[in-house]
């Protein structure tokens, strides 16, 4: 898929989610537990109710890395189930990779061929040489750390260089926007740091930028899309929690039905707003 053709999703289904897959044995239903695989039936069940109105999903590998071989195994029957009911949704996941060239070659092999996803997020901090092996996948994308929405971001990313004068979030955009494109390449910037998007925008203006941080960390879909926003909508806002643990009872996947409707409902009319729908 490339950025067109995730821009036409967006158009068709008038929204820009991407929904975080962030499975919590400790929040989900009581009553899934008595599953052979909870895990997977909780998300079969919020993937049914969302998919109308969502255009990505997101699994947190660490939700999933933490069961061990039965984590894995509800993770691949997640893309599976995804990729066989919905195969226009885009996968993305959320790994936050980054090593040596070797081993990036055997993640890059392990998620984009063994486990089938669309992209996966990766931190940069190491070089050029830690990405490029995720680029040589025929359109597979990777989603590089930028500037994110935890509380300690200012530690790193906002250190600014006695020579060029610009943040470090800035020389990882710069330094990093040519070693792939807008068809391969997304930027992670952080829904509560929307008063920063002008100065992304500044440096890829026409890359889609995964936006985490809307809801229960506090960030503001309508700045997200006034200072993010390109001629292709560039983005992809995510929400997990928010609408994941809406309820806790047997109509769990109706609440969270409910929660994306409602921000698809929002994205729509800032869709149109922008004229890009």
């Amino acid at each position: 898929m490339n950025s067109t053709e995730l821009f036409e999703q967006i158009r068709l289904k008038r929204s820009f989610l991407c929904v975080g897959l962030d499975t919590d044995l400790n929040r989900i239903p009581e009553f899934l537990l008595s599953k052979e695989d909870p895990i997977f039936e909780f998300n079969k069940a919020i993937i049914d109710a969302t998919a109308d109105f969502t255009v990505a999903y997101k699994p947190n590998l660490a939700f999933y890395e933490l069961h061990g071989a039965a984590g894995w195994t509800s993770l691949q029957k997640t893309v599976k189930y995804i990729r066989t009911n919905h195969p226009n949704i885009f996968t993305i996941a959320d790994a936050k990779r980054g090593d040596i060239t070797n081993t990036s070659r055997m993640y890059a092999r392990t998620f984009f061929n063994h486990l089938d996803f669309d992209a996966i997020t990766l931190s940069p901090y190491m070089g050029h040489d830690t990405v490029a092996p995720f680029l040589t996948f025929e359109g597979k994308w990777v989603v590089v750390l930028s500037l994110t929405s935890n509380d300690s971001f200012e530690d790193f990313q906002m250190v600014k260089s006695s020579e060029t004068g610009k943040h470090l979030y800035e020389e990882v955009l710069s330094k990093s926007v040519n070693w792939g494109n807008e068809n391969n390449m997304m930027y992670v910037v952080g829904a509560t740091r929307a008063e920063k998007l002008t100065s992304v925008r500044d440096i890829v203006p026409d890359h889609f930028l995964l936006i985490p941080g809307v809801g229960q960390q506090g960030g503001n879909l309508a700045d997200v899309a006034k200072y993010g926003m390109n001629k292709k909508c560039g983005l992809l806002v995510n929400s997990s929690r928010g609408i994941l643990y809406t309820d806790q009872s047997m109509r769990f996947a109706s609440a969270a039905r409910d929660k994306a409707m409602a921000l698809q409902n929002e994205m729509e009319i800032l869709l149109k707003n922008a004229g890009l729908i």
